[in-house]
Parts: structure tokens; C-alpha cells; sequence
């Protein structure tokens, strides 16, 4: 009995592959099983996502291939179409231990039906010294680019004591560092209890889980960050100082085309109070270019949100059209302005990110050793050691060089 995951596209996509994993393990009964755990945020992603599933299919003829996640979804007829799947499992199944024994039919639920959270109760991930907690998942908002909504449902979140006990179970089975993940993370709470936020769900962990050393949080959007969560990061140390914010343009037009709910000055905002808050503070971000009408006047808005929030960590992605959103209705930029653009992001980023690793030399460090010799700082920071480490500890370091991609430590 053979099962194997292959997963695209994001961290939920990631620690869902890990349970679905579990399941199939338990219930495959001497099957050869391969799960392809597809992502539908751009053309590209299912692009590469079926090209893998031929491949697999020509590697391991005799392979039962399933096909699952938000592609699965939002291009379902795609995927039934292919010869090499044996059988799709909708996002509103895939956690169920059910939909992985032998024989199962999952049924085709209507994702836009489900309106709980299923939790994940794992102790950890294989292969990583750090555990992603889904606490949301869907999305209530429309933003005229996205398909997410219509593969991951309406937003719900894992009520707190599930979400608890999650991290307790991690910090029991030695995990030292917990990533809080969803789909649009800071609409947290808002489906179980009108006073429940983000910011409270932080602060119940931390406070009941005292042995967990370090919490992280995912992407979270600017403009929906609370109150008690900016408070947090002031004022708790094991909240990590590293925010990724989900931006994706940096001119008013572009986001208000967008359906976006912040604007430039929001995000500028933001970070120059958490920065205030927490000095230490770094900063990542989505940005997306060539967005349809984008002008280069536009664009530069966009290049310039760079140093204006003091971006570190950068993901450009280059705009996909989607079927069935308004922007794919939109007028397009050409596509060679577009991969032009999101060149010149991704070199913004790059100097933006040397800065900073110039910055860390010199400077103590506490790192969470991860496999291969190589970790990553409290701000999300790649280091590379000399010398072979155990994975999972906890080391204060001293930054003695940069190699461009990652700090050297003395």
C-alpha cells in the first residue's frame, strides 16, 4: 500500500494534504493511492497541476490518481475529463475520514452549503519543524480577480477551544512553532460570536498554551487587522514579528477595481504602527501586476508601496485571468507589459530584501533550526549553518554574513 500527496498552492492546502494523508492511510487497504491537492488561484496553477497529474499517470500506470482541492472545485469538468483521474473529492469532503476508505463515492456537496470549519487534529506535519493550524476557512468577499470564494465556500472559523487544543496537541508532540492559516484570516470569529476577533484568538493561545514558544500568523488583509491583534503584537514576544499582508496593488483606482476593502494609504497605516508597536517588525505582501486598465502611472504606485510600507518579503504574481470574474471581463494590459511589470516587482523585492539581510549582520538572533542545516529567525528570516544542526531547536545566534538568499551564522 502506496499513498503519496502532491500539493499546489497554499499553507492550507498544505496541512489539508497532511490529514488527507492520514485518512487515506487508514482506509486505502493495499491501494496504490496518489492525491493531487490542486490550487485555482491563477491559470497557471491548474496549468501545472495537470501537467504533474499526466506525468504521475505515465510514472505509475497502475496508480489510483484523485484529484481534490479548490481546483477540483472551480474546474471540475477539467479534471473529469482527464483519462489519468480515477475520481475527484470536493473541498466539502476531503477531511472526511470517510471519503478515503476503499470503494468510497464521495458526493458532490455544494461547497457554498458548508457553513462549518472542520478542524484538523493532527499533532504535526512530516517534514516540517513547523505546524500551519487552519482556524478559517472560505471568504465572504468578492474581489473581482479571485475564484477562491466559489472553491473554498463562505467563511467559517474553528471555534476557539478546537483551535486550542490544536496548538496544545502540536506543543505536545514537540512542535515549537504554530502558523495560523485560513483562507482570509482576519474575518476570524466574526461567523461564531460578533465580539470574537483574530486578535482574541491569539491572545486565548498564548495565555493557555504557555509552553509554545513561538505563534505565527499567515497572510492577513490590512484593513480587517483589530484592535486587540495590533495589541498583540506590541505587547506579546512569542507572536512573531512577521506580517504578510495581502495587498495585491498599491494605486486607489486599481484597488477600489479590485473590489478590494483597503486602500493605499490603509496598508501605508498599518505598518508604520506596528513598526512603531514592534521595531522588529518585517514585512511581506501579495502584489499583483498588470491588473486589466493598470496604467504605468498606476504601476508605479504599486512599485513604490515597496518602501513606502517597507516591504522585506515579496510574492509578485503576474495577473491570471479567470473564467467568470468581472476582471477577466475587463480591458487587458498586454501580456508582455504584464510579465514586464511583475520582473520589475520581483527586483524591488530583491533589493528590498538584501537591505534587510545586510541590516541583520552584526545582530543576535534566536532561530528555529529547521532540516538541512538551515532556519529561519523570529521575522521569517532563511538562515543557512555552517555546520549540521538537529532540527527543531531553538538557538540564539549571531549573524556573521549574507550570501544574498540567506543569513550565515558565526
Amino acid at each position: 500500500m502506496s499513498v503519496e500527496t502532491l500539493t499546489f498552492g497554499c499553507r492550507l492546502n498544505t496541512v489539508e494534504s497532511e490529514v488527507m494523508r492520514g485518512h487515506a492511510e487508514a482506509g486505502a487497504e493495499g491501494r496504490d493511492l496518489v492525491v493531487v491537492n490542486t490550487c485555482a488561484v491563477t491559470s497557471e496553477a491548474g496549468r501545472q497541476a495537470r501537467k504533474a497529474i499526466r506525468r504521475l499517470a505515465r510514472q505509475r500506470p497502475d496508480a489510483e490518481i484523485v484529484v481534490t482541492g479548490c481546483g477540483a472545485e472551480v474546474e471540475r469538468a477539467h479534471y473529469a475529463e482527464m483519462p489519468e483521474v480515477t475520481r475527484l473529492v470536493g473541498n466539502a469532503a476531503k477531511l472526511r475520514p470517510e471519503s478515503w476508505r476503499d470503494g468510497a463515492v464521495p458526493a458532490s456537496e455544494d461547497i457554498m452549503a458548508v457553513r462549518r470549519a472542520e478542524p484538523t487534529r493532527i499533532a504535526g506535519m512530516s517534514g516540517h519543524t513547523r505546524a500551519f493550524v487552519p482556524v478559517q476557512n472560505g471568504c465572504d468577499h468578492r474581489c473581482t480577480f479571485c475564484v477562491i470564494p466559489f472553491g473554498r465556500g463562505h467563511s467559517r472559523s474553528v471555534p476557539v477551544a478546537e483551535a486550542v487544543a490544536q496548538v496544545r496537541r502540536i506543543v505536545e508532540h514537540g512542535g515549537r512553532e504554530v502558523v495560523l492559516t485560513g483562507v482570509d484570516l482576519t474575518a476570524y470569529g466574526r461567523d461564531l460570536d460578533p465580539d470574537l476577533s483574530l486578535g482574541c484568538l491569539v491572545r486565548t493561545i498564548l495565555a493557555e498554551v504557555p509552553d509554545l514558544p513561538r505563534l505565527r500568523l499567515s497572510s492577513i488583509d490590512s484593513v480587517e487587522a483589530d484592535a486587540e491583534l495590533i495589541a498583540a503584537f506590541a505587547e506579546e514576544p512569542r507572536l512573531m514579528p512577521h506580517v504578510h499582508l495581502s495587498l495585491q496593488a498599491g494605486d486607489d483606482l486599481i484597488l477600489k477595481r479590485m473590489k478590494r476593502r483597503h486602500a493605499r494609504g490603509d496598508a501605508i497605516r498599518l505598518c508604520a504602527i506596528l513598526r512603531d508597536l514592534r521595531p522588529d517588525i518585517v514585512f511581506g505582501a501579495d502584489l499583483i501586476a498588470g491588473f486589466p486598465t493598470e496604467t504605468e502611472a498606476q504601476f508605479a504606485r504599486s512599485l513604490d508601496l515597496v518602501a513606502e510600507c517597507g516591504l522585506t518579503h515579496l510574492h509578485v504574481f503576474p495577473y491570471s485571468p479567470r473564467p467568470g470574474t468581472p476582471a477577466a471581463r475587463m480591458p487587458a494590459v498586454p501580456g508582455d507589459v504584464i510579465r514586464a511589470r511583475a520582473a520589475r516587482l520581483r527586483e524591488a523585492g530583491a533589493a528590498a530584501f538584501a537591505r534587510h539581510l545586510d541590516a541583520e549582520v552584526g545582530a543576535r538572533r534566536r532561530v528555529l533550526t529547521e532540516r538541512g542545516g538551515t532556519g529561519r529567525t523570529e521575522a521569517f528570516t532563511p538562515v543557512r549553518f555552517a555546520e549540521a544542526v538537529p532540527a527543531g531547536e531553538i538557538l540564539d545566534v549571531t549573524v556573521a554574513a549574507h550570501d544574498g538568499q540567506a543569513l550565515h551564522v558565526a
